[in-house]
């Protein structure tokens, strides 16, 4: 399988996708698939053009097909971008959005390390009182 960086390079890809992403935002169409022919015709290209691109981004994983009878109909699946996205956003975050997330981070280890707390308390004072009330005899030792 290619390299998803690979894949979006190309800018015919990266115009299917685009017909593809608007199609999903479109209500009036449920689904969010589009025929090949529709992309054709969007994008003023030949079909064997087209075709050989949507089996790459297929291939990559980023568009799915559903078949009827001799047509064929693609969705956006742009679950593989997640990936491209992880490795953009520090690139693009400014110095605020890296402030926050460092925040962030020592706020939630620090709430981790009170809720860590508060757990062996509760362990501790349980095990305390079961002890005071369960009888010799039944106790482990």
């Amino acid at each position: 399988m290619a390299d998803i960086f690979d894949v979006i390079a190309d800018p015919t890809r990266r115009e299917i996708l685009r017909v593809l992403l608007d199609r999903s935002s479109d209500a009036t169409h449920a689904a969010g698939d589009i025929s090949v022919s529709e992309i054709v015709a969007t994008l003023e290209l030949s079909q064997p053009t087209v075709s050989k691109h949507l089996k790459v981004l297929r291939e990559a994983g980023l568009v799915a097909v559903r078949e009827e009878g001799q047509h064929r109909y693609y969705r956006l699946d742009s679950r593989p971008l997640e990936s491209v996205e992880d490795w953009i956003i520090p690139f693009t975050a400014s110095d605020d959005d890296l402030e926050l997330s460092v925040r962030l981070a020592q706020e939630t280890r620090d709430f981790a390390s009170s809720v860590g707390k508060v757990l062996a308390d509760t362990r501790h004072r349980m095990s305390s009182a079961t002890e005071r009330v369960t009888p010799k005899k039944w106790r482990r030792d």
